[in-house]
């Protein structure tokens, strides 16, 4: 019987998991750099031996998402073979040689009466995740977790249910094996949306809540929550041609940020192209876009510029399409680009091409989202190109978190003081 099997029989509530993965987190806080590095390189190991299994049971989640008809986007986001198996398991191995941030000294000095002070990381506790048809995250939370001495507790979602099944259960095996607690990996999989509402209701056994997913499972975490919740948002992210924008530059960074992967959270979703370069511009990127099967949904400026254009309706404007569509307009100044920005964005990233050393520090500036580039793509806001290996989500909120998430994301600080008999007077 496999560890998974053992949980579903020995416990009937999502509440005793979260006590398991509570008691758990003081283990995995207490485990030094090593043995982070040797568990998670054995998670790694143990993917790899169970690729089979992995995208058998992924097959089984493909075949009921295309039934229930999910859609394109999350059939994407949804699917395993053997390359992605082998890129989560090399997405460990990176999080396992990156620097571990417990223990790391943020701040300190001596106080006048001698009593020294460290501001020192340390973990967060017990990490909750719900989220939607991302295998994928199921191995990268926890693995960032375990680096960062948390224990989590994962809710993967009904559309991915076997897929994170074996994958919880090859990881927890993976950890037992080393003699480290399978419970500081745990799912409430199993109890469906009660799992969930466990998660959001656990507070004092749970110590943070991330969520990822569609906007609407977001806000939902976020004002039924009772436990501390770090937002990572939807993205509807922009890129704005500048009028000095270099052709190669605009088509090459729009099809890259629309078309390598229009499923996932950092694909651009509108185009904003200023006037001056509209006659220069929107025909050439439309075509390329068009050219690798994306939908152009325009106002009449672009229409009137381009062929094969769907007329843009106000909804456009604030669509997250996590498919081949984006919207385009043609906007008269830069500053008429960022008032768009500002009432449309998700916060999430931003891009402009420009080689216009002034324009390009305005954008900067000015705009207030997570992560805000200039002359790249939006594909970029990833844990992985940030150096980070995988990431617990893109926090477009503003406490604690903000942009990819990585190691020292999941952990708190707390003050540790070594004195010499001193008392306050």
């Amino acid at each position: 019987m496999s560890t998974v099997d053992v949980q579903e029989v020995a416990i009937d509530t999502p509440q005793e998991r979260l006590r398991l993965a509570k008691d758990a987190a003081r283990v995995t806080a207490r485990l030094t750099s090593g043995e982070k590095t040797d568990a998670l390189h054995a998670i790694a190991d143990a993917l790899l031996e169970h690729s089979d299994e992995i995208i058998a049971a992924n097959a089984d989640d493909l075949a009921r998402g295309e039934r229930d008809g999910i859609g394109a986007g999350l059939l994407d986001r949804l699917r395993l073979d053997a390359r992605r198996v082998a890129g989560l398991a090399d997405a460990v191995r990176e999080i396992a040689a990156l620097p571990d941030p417990v223990g790391q000294v943020v701040r300190g000095h001596r106080m006048p009466n001698g009593v020294d002070l460290q501001q020192v990381r340390v973990p967060f506790g017990v990490v909750g995740a719900i989220y939607e048809a991302r295998p994928n995250v199921t191995v990268d939370i926890a693995a960032i977790a375990l680096r960062s001495g948390n224990a989590v507790v994962l809710r993967g979602g009904s559309a991915a249910l076997s897929s994170n099944t074996v994958l919880v259960g090859v990881m927890r095996d993976a950890l037992e094996a080393r003699g480290i607690s399978p419970d500081a990996i745990q799912s409430v999989d199993a109890f469906g949306r009660d799992g969930a509402k466990a998660l959001m209701h656990g507070r004092g056994l749970v110590d943070v809540l991330v969520p990822r997913g569609s906007a609407g499972l977001i806000e939902t975490v976020v004002t039924e929550s009772t436990v501390p919740v770090i937002e990572t948002g939807a993205g509807n992210v922009h890129v704005v041609l500048d009028s000095s924008a270099p052709d190669d530059w605009a088509r090459d960074i729009v099809v890259n940020a629309k078309a390598q992967r229009p499923s996932v959270c950092n694909a651009a979703e509108t185009v904003l192209v200023l006037r001056d370069a509209a006659e220069r511009l929107v025909a050439p990127v439309a075509a390329a876009l068009q050219g690798q099967g994306v939908t152009v949904h325009g106002d009449e400026a672009v229409a009137r510029l381009a062929s094969d254009v769907v007329p843009a309706t106000e909804d456009d404007w604030a669509t997250e399409y996590l498919s081949l569509d984006i919207a385009m307009r043609v906007v008269d100044t830069l500053d008429d680009a960022i008032d768009h920005i500002r009432r449309y964005s998700t916060g999430h990233t931003e891009a402009i091409v420009t080689t216009d050393v002034r324009n390009a520090d305005r954008f900067l500036a000015e705009v207030d989202s997570a992560v805000v580039l200039v002359n790249a793509s939006t594909r970029f806001t990833d844990g992985g190109e940030f150096g980070f290996g995988a990431e617990v989500g893109i926090s477009t909120q503003k406490l604690h978190a903000r942009g990819p998430m990585g190691l020292p994301e999941l952990t708190s600080t707390k003050w540790l003081g070594r004195g010499a008999g001193q008392v306050r007077v």
